[in-house]
């Protein structure tokens, strides 16, 4: 099965006429540390959008680079015990979400209507950067647009301090 690339990313951002363009980095930006150095922004802004298979099922979690997911917390999000959480391997990632990890964008997935929450901790950022559907792609993005344009359900999913 084919990735998606980050032109599928950017098609679904122009029919949004948000006036987003993706930007390409020459180096990665597969990690949230590698991201926010090329941007030069705070760790916190980059989002994370990481691919889970909750009880067989794929859902999408928008976290802030600076945070680490709490799977208990999902766990109890969804009403499942712990073991049915977990990280969406590379190959279902390209099946379910379209895209290689590193890459998943919090919109235009291969799957439509996938479940997407969005952690609080992004509340403390109005500017944001999320991934483009490629290792080295790279959109701005403001919190408000990002729960407009996903249909985002915010959630506290993350380790506390």
């Amino acid at each position: 099965m084919d990735t998606l690339t980050p032109a599928d990313v950017q098609a679904a951002l122009d029919g949004l006429n948000l006036g987003i363009t993706i930007r390409f980095f020459e180096n990665s930006t597969a990690t949230s540390q590698q991201a926010a150095d090329n941007i030069g922004c705070e760790l916190g802004q980059i989002v994370k959008s990481l691919a889970f298979m909750i009880d067989g099922k794929p859902v999408v979690i928008l976290a802030s680079g600076d945070q680490r997911l709490d799977d208990k917390k999902l766990a109890t999000l969804f009403a499942v015990g712990r073991k049915k959480v977990k990280a969406a391997s590379a190959e279902q990632c390209v099946t379910y979400y379209g895209y290689a990890p590193g890459g998943v964008p919090p919109l235009a997935h291969r799957t439509p209507g996938l479940p997407i929450y969005i952690d609080e901790s992004l509340r403390r950022y109005e500017q944001l950067y999320a991934a483009g559907g490629a290792h080295n792609a790279i959109f701005p993005i403001r919190l408000d647009q990002l729960a407009q344009v996903t249909g985002g359900t915010f959630a506290d999913v993350v380790k506390s301090e």
